[in-house]
């Protein structure tokens, strides 16, 4: 038998290197194209996706507003004289034809001219007809509110028998508390026209020199209303003219909420619409039905120098007295007036949506890719938006897809939001 022959002989040499040796350049070069390709093969872009969903959707436009009394008196001199000083102060509790507010020294003299005596006459003529106008008020808003509280009783029945929406009742409970709100505000318009019909009556008996001591008693002024002195207007003492103010007078517990809207918002407010007030001082959101729209705008100069047009919205406090008893006349207050809400709206985040084309696009993850789609959109409130047609609950969108998120794109999700 011959034997090998040695590695440095002869024949080795001229038979080459081993196979494996003489493969090592095609074996480098596929791990360089590999390395190529998979160094340019497209990555997956690292994206945040949320989730379709389905539940309740609130659309309100976001405003300041400022609290007020309903209704306020501005307490006047009846008469020209010498003020004697007010020591009242504001937020001092005040009982109807009771309490003096303050004290005008008038003498006889400026009580017997000629002309002043017409006047007096004038006023109490004046006095009295207000007085039976406040009354025939008072009766009407009375005769309302026991036909909307009677239509509301109704109405109640009819829900609960799921005969009528949840909309109409909201509705005639709105109506039935805005007639209690205008029984109690013709009431204190009565006894506003009692108070004035008394003092011209007083007047007038001062300028005949009927009144005890010939009219050369101090005039006192009583409050025409119980409440609070909501402000002193003049507290030193001082000669002041008929008609001077010097106090007002209101009850603070009946508040009502002045809030300003750009016009165009406006537009879209309705008569009992619920108003949520937010950063009001308490732990909890107060709620408020919008009372009316006043129909005149104005024009506002906003903090950037842009002219605005702007409205008011009054809205009614439907909280108890007790949740709200710290708040006073002129509070700041945030409201969220709702101006569109649905319980079941199929939702999408806002920022999920971009436009093409004059349409609403979104892209789903479908696959681990991302897959453009048209939808129909319906309301939004800025945070989330009602997907009308074009999705489904359940599915992922990317939100705030950035310029390296394609049709196809192979995804990574980061992220999901909205759980």
């Amino acid at each position: 038998m011959n034997a090998a022959p040695p590695p440095s002989s002869p024949t080795a040499r001229k038979n080459g290197p081993p196979a494996w040796r003489r493969q090592l350049p095609w074996i480098g070069g596929l791990i360089l194209v590999a390395l190529i390709v998979i160094g340019l093969w497209p990555r997956a872009v690292p994206v945040e996706v949320a989730a379709v969903t389905r539940g309740p959707l609130v659309v309100t436009v976001d405003e300041e507003g400022m609290t007020r009394v309903k209704q306020r008196y501005v307490v006047t001199a009846p008469a020209a004289g010498q003020l004697r000083r007010i020591d009242w102060k504001a937020g001092a509790t005040v009982e109807a034809n009771k309490t003096p507010l303050a004290i005008i020294e008038a003498g006889a003299p400026d009580f017997l001219d000629g002309r002043a005596q017409a006047q007096a006459e004038a006023r109490v003529r004046a006095a009295e007809a207000a007085r039976e106008g406040a009354s025939a008020q008072l009766a009407r808003a009375e005769a309302t509110a026991r036909m909307f509280s009677a239509d509301f009783e109704r109405v109640t029945k009819l829900r609960d028998q799921n005969v009528l929406s949840a909309q109409e009742h909201d509705a005639a409970r709105m109506r039935a508390e805005t007639g209690t709100q205008e029984v109690r505000g013709a009431t204190f318009a009565a006894k506003v026209a009692e108070f004035e019909l008394e003092q011209a009556r007083a007047l007038l008996l001062r300028s005949s020199g009927l009144a005890p001591g010939g009219g050369a008693e101090p005039l006192i002024i009583t409050s025409l209303v119980s409440g609070k002195i909501l402000r002193v207007l003049q507290e030193s003492t001082r000669v002041v003219p008929a008609g001077f103010p010097l106090l007002e007078v209101g009850d603070p517990t009946e508040l009502e909420v002045r809030i300003e809207v750009l016009s165009r918002d406006g537009v879209a407010i309705q008569p009992g619409a619920r108003v949520l007030l937010e950063q009001w001082g308490g732990q909890e959101p107060l709620v408020a039905r919008v009372r009316h729209v006043e129909p005149a705008g104005f024009t506002k100069i906003s903090a950037l120098g842009v002219e605005e047009q702007r409205v008011y919205v009054i809205a009614d406090f439907a909280e108890p007295v007790e949740k709200r008893s710290s708040l006073g006349d002129s509070f700041r207050v945030e409201a969220k007036i709702v101006v569109w809400e649905k319980n079941d709206a199929l939702r999408v985040p806002a920022a999920g949506l971009f436009e093409r084309g004059g349409t609403w696009w979104v892209f789903v993850i479908d696959g681990g890719r991302a897959r453009s789609r048209e939808v129909k959109i319906g309301q939004s409130n800025g945070i989330q938006t009602e997907v009308l047609e074009g999705l489904s609950a359940g599915e992922k969108v990317i939100v705030y897809p950035g310029d390296k998120v394609t049709d196809g794109a192979r995804t990574v999700a980061l992220d999901v939001a909205g759980r």
